[in-house]
């Protein structure tokens, strides 16, 4: 407790002096603007005799010159003191969501700084600034694997989810709004559509604020993120489309079937422009050998541009920079060296961090500073709307998409993802877009509730409800190559049953790829050896260099750094062999190892040869080897004519009169070598005590013996 108290004195610090030099620089600002135009320039008043000269300024203040820079640099360190507030307090990490403290943080901030000036999220400063690196970040190190073989599931929900939530929710409001005593007469059908187009797309950045925290399963989380990432097409094209159509006053089948086709054009033409910005910046890696130094500019430079060339043309920029991030990487990484894998990874961890407690604090300032138009019919029925189209959504397309899917989906699993659908910044952003002041208003208030609402109590008891339906969460588990293997031997597998089969499902067209990109684009995107490596050794790569992160983290690189500089790695000399010698070995080798199907008698558990100078020897196990043998012997030849002799590969006892002669070697004290032949031992039991163990024992030749030939 004692370490604890000191904390909230540093924010509370922070806030106090954010908003006297906010103040202060409005102020300066207004003065310097009525005092500037009177003032001469300081080299005017400079008399020649020097008695009217002013003395040389010692200190000066000027804020004017480095206000906006300043207040950034605060603001930026506002929500860094509240992020490391939150998580250095564990009881509060563990109840309340970090993106509902960072509102509070927001709402505090704004009835502060209410009598002032104060910074609003406006849609330019969210879409160009703070939006691009959260979703790079999403895209870049987005889980392809899961993310493709659920592929379908996501584009249904994100479709034709969005959609229907769109419709229900737009047509359900413009019902409500023809009541008499709602006193919404003044909103038509085209802005119930455009508000309902606005509040039912999921947003990514709350989903990732939330779920990162409660560690869902893998299945759950990429199901409702991909959701959100998705959707932006539908959502841009909706509301460029009601918004068109509201400034026109009428819809025509043209203009519908233009909306159906611009739909296709902003989600393919935005995926293209990321595929093009992605393999551009692929194929620049390659030359960044010799300065390593602006390899991560490279990756953050082309995705941001992938991103506002989407904007450019009004295409999906959300869909460009996954596009761009997912097709960069695997190639990038194979190009750059270590230290600029880890300046990209931490980068980007960094800038969508801090770009997601901006929003977040920034929403909260907006909520305070901005103008609203509440309407208890119009926010309340659009809050209970949001969440029975949800429902409804997930439960009826969970019904039809559980006919085909392999692993269905279970009733808790659409109950997650019917409440993790949460709404967001870019809702707040699209809506501020509005030009129409009273509509604005009305729709930013509902807008504004409904986030709180899915943030503060959806975010904050979605842990609780997992905990309690027993929800299966993400086991952190480290990767293996084994693992990898078999996941590739059963990709193989499942590819050559579909095709045998005349079903070409996913497998085969990943297949097709995989053949195309080891066949093209890797050589064309790789530089050096790495291009032509296979998978496993690039999949060692990889974690190899996630365990390099990981002991950089942990400290014990340096430790390693100091060995390797204590003890300096001497580069082995590749011995010379002449071509006469390497074609003796080369023969030596190929007359030994060609020299297959050598008959050797196999394991047998019932012909373990016993030592004979081992005291204690078995007499019994002799007798029943002898038995044995007299009955494979006594065997008619008619029932063993056709058969090859198993007894050479199974465990299956050989007979005895086609069997070698076994023989153990002894090491003699005169280092002679001598060999026992147990068929030379007489087979009474007196006989063989009256010989001595010398009788038995001769010494091996080293002329090589006649192989055994077999009848």
């Amino acid at each position: 407790m004692a370490r604890s108290c000191p904390l909230p004195s540093r924010p509370v610090g922070l806030l106090a002096l954010l908003v006297l030099v906010s103040a202060a620089g409005h102020g300066d600002a207004r003065e310097n603007n009525r005092s500037v135009p009177c003032e001469d320039p300081p080299l005017r008043q400079t008399n020649v005799s020097g008695h009217g000269r002013k003395a040389f300024p010692v200190l000066s203040f000027n804020y004017h010159h480095v206000g906006e820079p300043f207040e950034i640099s605060l603001w930026v360190l506002l929500a860094l003191l509240m992020k490391l507030g939150f998580h250095v307090i564990p009881r509060v990490s563990g109840i309340v969501p970090e993106s509902c403290l960072l509102i509070v943080v927001g709402l505090l901030v704004g009835g502060i700084m209410r009598t002032s000036e104060v910074p609003v999220l406006d849609s330019k400063l969210f879409f160009l600034y703070l939006l691009p690196p959260i979703i790079l970040d999403a895209g870049y190190f987005l889980p392809i694997r899961p993310f493709t073989e659920n592929l379908g599931t996501i584009l249904v929900f994100a479709v034709v989810g969005t959609l229907w939530n769109a419709f229900f929710i737009g047509g359900m409001m413009y019902a409500v709004c023809r009541l008499e005593g709602a006193q919404l007469a003044s909103v038509d059908l085209l802005s119930c559509l455009l508000f309902g187009s606005i509040i039912s797309a999921v947003d990514p950045v709350a989903v990732l604020a939330v779920f990162e925290e409660i560690h869902i399963n893998e299945l759950l989380h990429i199901l409702v993120f991909g959701e959100s990432l998705l959707n932006d097409a539908v959502t841009v094209v909706l509301y460029h489309l009601f918004e068109e159509f509201s400034h026109a006053g009428t819809v025509t089948v043209q203009d519908a079937l233009l909306g159906v086709v611009c739909f296709f054009v902003v989600s393919l033409g935005g995926i293209i422009v990321g595929v093009f910005y992605g393999v551009l910046g692929a194929f620049t890696s390659r030359f960044t050998s010799h300065t390593r130094v602006i390899e991560p500019l490279f990756v953050f430079l082309y995705s941001y541009m992938a991103y506002l060339s989407a904007e450019v043309f009004h295409l999906s920029g959300i869909m460009s920079l996954i596009a761009c991030g997912v097709v960069m990487r695997p190639y990038v990484e194979a190009n750059i060296s270590h230290k600029s894998y880890t300046t990209v990874t931490y980068f980007l961890k960094m800038w969508s961090s801090v770009s997601e407690t901006l929003i977040f604090i920034f929403l909260g300032v907006s909520t305070v500073a901005g103008y609203h138009e509440w309407n208890w019919t119009f926010v309340v029925t659009t809050l209970v709307l949001c969440l029975v189209s949800r429902v409804m959504g997930v439960v009826g397309l969970t019904f039809v998409i559980n006919k085909f899917r392999v692993v269905k989906l279970t009733k808790k699993d659409q109950f997650i993802v019917a409440y993790g659908g949460l709404r967001g910044a870019i809702a707040f952003s699209l809506a501020f877009l509005l030009t129409e002041t009273k509509m604005k208003n009305l729709f930013l208030t509902a807008i504004i509730t409904v986030i709180f609402f899915t943030v503060f109590v959806q975010g904050m008891t979605i842990r609780p409800l997992v905990e309690l339906l027993a929800v299966k969460r993400r086991k952190e588990s480290d990767e293996s190559i084994n693992e990898e293997i078999h996941t590739q031997f059963l990709d193989h597998v499942v590819t050559g049953i579909t095709n045998i089969c005349g079903h070409y499902g996913h497998h085969h067209w990943k297949d097709k790829f995989d053949r195309f990109n080891k066949t093209y684009l890797k050589r064309w995107l790789i530089a050096g050896e790495r291009s032509m490596e296979p998978e496993l050794l690039s999949f060692y790569n990889r974690m190899e260099m996630k365990q390099v992160m990981m002991m950089v983290e942990s400290g014990s690189a340096v430790s390693m750094q100091n060995l390797q500089q204590r003890d300096p790695i001497i580069p082995k000399v590749k011995p010379v062999i002449s071509k006469r010698r390497e074609e003796e070995i080369r023969k030596v080798l190929r007359s030994n190892m060609q020299k297959t199907r050598q008959r050797l008698r196999s394991y047998s558990r019932h012909d373990l040869m016993v030592d004979p100078f081992e005291e204690d020897v078995s007499e019994v196990r002799f007798r029943k080897q002898r038995v044995a043998m007299e009955r494979r012997v006594s065997r008619p030849l008619s029932s063993q004519r056709g058969r090859a002799p198993m007894s050479h590969y199974l465990t299956v006892p050989a007979k005895s009169p086609e069997r070698p002669s076994v023989k153990k070697v002894n090491f003699d004290a005169d280092l002679q070598v001598y060999s026992y032949d147990p068929s030379k031992e007489s087979r009474s039991p007196a006989a063989r005590s009256s010989r001595s163990p010398s009788d038995s024992v001769v010494m091996l030749s080293e002329s090589p013996q006649e192989p055994f030939k077999s009848e």
